[in-house]
């Protein structure tokens, strides 16, 4: 199957056809953007204090008295001491975070007081500021003081969840076609992101949302590989790259939604509504013209290349004959139930020390892309001002790093500029170490440069994974490295919390990984211009001076194919 990237010379290289899948399939990846990024308003913790017996009928805090808690939120903060109240009884009690005393022997209200105290647990629950935030579930199933952990769990719990579906998925896909897969999840995405908005306790809630974080995974680890096979070369950069656009406005569209909807319930239903144009359109989708004549499926082939030759007007489109290379001739006439399939897996990624090497090389700079991208976000300087617009500014400065991305990917390679943005990100953070305290704005400047290199590589991982490896294990390849991605995620907060032990250790951390990683990624080959392969012996011989044949396949058959403008 060297010369199966002739497809895209004859029928174009992203054409009307290409163009109408792409959009479509790239559009269900904004929800994956959304549901990854939900849970920063889902588990968001307002101020709370513990609740005082009977009704409250005045509230102090330091100088600032009012009629209820609701007079005083914006005064008070906690760690800046209690919050004095009257109730109609007239008992006086000191209400804190997750304790509270009762005044035993004066009637005063005073904010100051020496006198005896009676301590109680918070058996009348919890009072929360409503002001910014209605309902989360949070103040739902008062997850506060020593059920505090249960909130901070959604988010990690979620992530665990998408590295599980990365693998599976990743696997399904090679066994039973990118279409079925990307189907299935987006349908179950619709309905476990619906299903979470109606949970009536937290463990059902988590159950819920690491099923749908699954799903979410499968999806964005196949939509990659989908639109890659769907792509010629001239266009794979730009198509590649833009699916993380879309996840970014997926981020974009969590903060929007956030700031107009403040209870979760709600929120959540709004945020799983994007998917349902989708699956009105999903089953209409064809499968990839790679997957189909990995399998051997050469009669469904044909079928997809005469509908895309009308779709993009070509009189006369290629036979399946010219995409195979006479050993694979013979294949034609036979049954393909007939064909002997050999079942694949992990194991296939260490084939040969080559492909080993390549793999771990791959796979650690999958982790080091998802680490250093959020320990630069979580460890940035405090922007300050409304979180609603600060999320909203996080997924649109994403934008502009995968324009310069998809620039230097053409223009430089995929290595050349892969191993730069990595070793620029170590350098950022070897600066960052060395500039003094008090210039701010150099530190804040350095930050986001590392955190825009870093985004860079990110980017272009998905795209080089598909390009290194063949077909028949490609998705695989991009389902380990996404399970990779996601265990630096999982790893990053704790990178962060390390800034306790040293302020600039996370940052040191990251800075030599992402050096040597760096080093390591300018030992793999370079894809730029390559077609894609189809078998492991194609992709172990790339940036060998055996290449397979297929690389020349574009400059060589001009006998036989007309060669089409660049589209």
């Amino acid at each position: 199957m060297k010369s199966v990237e002739r497809f895209f010379d004859e029928l174009g290289h992203f054409k009307r056809f290409q163009a109408c899948v792409y959009f479509a399939a790239v559009f269900q990846a904004i929800s994956c953007g959304i549901h990854y990024l939900a849970s920063v308003f889902l588990a968001e913790t307002p101020k709370f204090v513990c609740g005082a017996p009977g009704n409250i009928t005045a509230a102090m805090v330091a100088n600032y008295s009012g009629s209820g808690l609701e007079d005083i939120w914006s005064h008070w903060n906690p760690g800046q001491g209690f919050v004095l109240v009257e109730t109609e009884i007239g008992e006086l009690w000191e209400l804190n975070k997750c304790s509270r005393s009762r005044r035993t022997d004066s009637f005063d209200f005073d904010y100051s007081f020496s006198g005896n105290k009676s301590e109680f647990p918070c058996s009348e629950g919890f009072v929360y500021d409503r002001t910014n935030i209605q309902q989360s579930i949070v103040t739902d199933w008062n997850l506060v003081c020593d059920k505090e952990w249960l909130a901070k769990l959604t988010q990690p719990s979620f992530m665990f969840g998408v590295l599980i579906g990365a693998l599976i998925f990743g696997d399904i896909a090679d066994r039973v076609g990118r279409r079925t897969v990307m189907m299935f999840t987006s349908t179950c995405q619709f309905v476990f992101g619906i299903a979470v908005a109606f949970t009536a306790n937290y463990y059902v809630f988590i159950v819920i949302r690491f099923m749908l974080a699954m799903v979410s995974s499968g999806y964005l680890v196949v939509v990659f590989v989908y639109v890659t096979e769907f792509t010629g070369i001239r266009a794979r950069t730009w198509t590649s790259m833009h699916v993380h656009a879309s996840f970014a406005v997926g981020v974009m569209v969590v903060a929007l939604v956030g700031y107009l909807v403040r209870v979760w319930w709600i929120y959540q239903i709004i945020l799983s509504l994007p998917t349902f144009p989708f699956l009105l359109v999903c089953w209409k989708l064809p499968e990839t013209p790679f997957y189909l004549l990995a399998k051997g499926r050469y009669k469904e082939a044909q079928d997809l290349i005469d509908k895309v030759a009308e779709f993009n007007g070509v009189a006369n489109p290629c036979r399946v004959s010219d995409l195979l290379q006479p050993e694979e001739m013979d294949l034609l006439e036979r049954d393909q139930d007939a064909t002997p399939e050999r079942k694949l897996s992990i194991l296939d990624l260490f084939g040969t020390w080559k492909m080993a090497g390549r793999t771990i090389t791959v796979w650690l700079v999958w982790f080091i892309g998802s680490l250093g991208y959020y320990v630069f976000s979580l460890g940035s300087v405090n922007l300050g001002g409304n979180q609603y617009l600060n999320l909203f500014l996080a997924g649109a400065v994403e934008l502009p790093s995968y324009i310069v991305g998809c620039f230097a990917m053409d223009k430089l390679g995929r290595r050349n500029t892969l191993a730069p943005s990595l070793i620029l990100s170590g350098t950022a953070c070897a600066l960052i170490i060395v500039v003094p305290q008090n210039i701010a704005i150099l530190a804040i400047i350095l930050s986001m440069t590392g955190k825009f290199a870093i985004a860079i590589a990110f980017g272009l991982i998905y795209l080089y994974t598909c390009e290194l490896y063949p077909t028949i294990i490609r998705s695989l390849a991009v389902g380990s490295g996404s399970m990779l991605c996601r265990v630096g995620s999982v790893v990053a907060p704790f990178c962060v919390y390390l800034a306790s032990v040293w302020t600039f250790l996370p940052q040191v951390i990251v800075g030599i990984l992402a050096l040597l990683i760096g080093v390591l990624t300018l030992l793999l080959p370079e894809t730029l211009g390559k077609p894609l392969t189809s078998t492991l012996e194609e992709a172990a011989a790339l940036g060998s001076k055996k290449e397979p044949e297929c690389t020349q396949a574009n400059s060589t058959s001009g006998e036989k194919i007309e060669m089409n403008p660049k589209v």
